[in-house]
């Protein structure tokens, strides 16, 4: 697959503003996610609940309890229907958002389950964990479809390719898998992507299918998966790199160190364009608008 850029032009500076979010978790804050329109966050506590906020208000919207343990993991299908959260309670769940109910409970892990990513089309689910394993759910359904076993540490990220045809996972092992979903046989083949040196923390796909991983040993590689070759690998971070975003026409790529700061890069020249600071805990997700004229970024706080 080649890499062809879309004609939507980025903005060239970035503006930094506040929103605080204080009050209501009972536990620390391990995850946040943002809707696809950007108009409501989601924060995963240790207290075992999901929180629904308003980004603009900083109001809380809905409170989702019904996980036996820390919650490690949050995000949004694309479609902004649906919510999935992972727990240490080996289990994964799936909630309407237009209801805040809970749908389905899905069970399969060992561990605590750390990762959690919807297909492009909404109708799968990823899932990964201490158990090394990843599983691939029909959302619909609640019914388990791949049990990906290879990895030799616990999994952390995950991201599904554009065409849905993939899935990427990040390890503690240091290596990304890419594992080819088209097969209809039980055993699900990969393939490994090896640059980094240390856990891998956080991945994303662009939508032309380049793939960006973020590593504890505080790079970025960008990845054509298509042919192994590592184009970019970014460095800048002082800390283990926390979250990745790709600007809409791919030149550029957010990301969140695990500290306060956002760098901004050129995808095309691997340069870092801008540091932006300000940021009022550890950034724990950041997304571009689907116009790409801004970028968000999210920190949750206890105070």
């Amino acid at each position: 697959m080649e890499w062809a850029p879309m004609n939507i032009r980025a903005p060239t500076r970035l503006a930094v503003g506040r929103v605080r979010f204080y009050g209501q978790h009972h536990g620390e804050v391990n995850c946040s996610a943002f809707s696809p329109d950007g108009r409501t966050l989601l924060t995963a506590s240790d207290d075992g609940c999901v929180y629904v906020w308003g980004t603009k208000s900083g109001r809380l919207l809905w409170r989702l309890a019904g996980h036996r343990g820390p919650v490690k993991s949050c995000c949004f299908s694309p479609d902004g229907r649906l919510i999935a959260s992972s727990s240490s309670d080996h289990s994964i769940r799936l909630w309407d958002v237009a209801r805040s109910k809970c749908l389905h409970v899905l069970k399969g892990h060992q561990r605590s389950v750390e990762t959690v990513s919807f297909s492009p089309d909404s109708k799968q689910l990823a899932s990964g964990g201490w158990d090394k394993r990843a599983i691939v759910w029909e959302v619909q359904s609640g019914r388990r479809v791949h049990l990906l076993v290879g990895h030799c540490d616990s999994i952390q990220s995950s991201d599904f390719s554009p065409t849905s045809d993939s899935l990427a996972t990040g390890s503690w092992d240091s290596t990304v898998h890419i594992w080819d979903l088209r097969v209809s046989t039980p055993v699900v083949s990969y393939h490994s992507l090896e640059g980094h040196t240390g856990n891998i923390s956080c991945l994303c796909y662009s939508a032309s299918g380049l793939l960006a991983s973020g590593s504890w040993d505080k790079t970025i590689c960008v990845w054509k998966p298509t042919t192994n070759n590592l184009p970019l690998q970014l460095k800048g971070h002082t800390i283990w790199v926390n979250s990745l975003a790709f600007s809409p026409d791919e030149l550029k790529l957010a990301s969140a160190g695990y500290s306060r700061t956002v760098k901004i890069w050129d995808c095309l020249t691997g340069k870092c364009l801008e540091t932006l600071k300000g940021m009022l805990d550890v950034a724990h997700a950041c997304i571009f608008t689907p116009d790409g004229k801004l970028l968000v970024s999210g920190a949750a706080v206890t105070r």
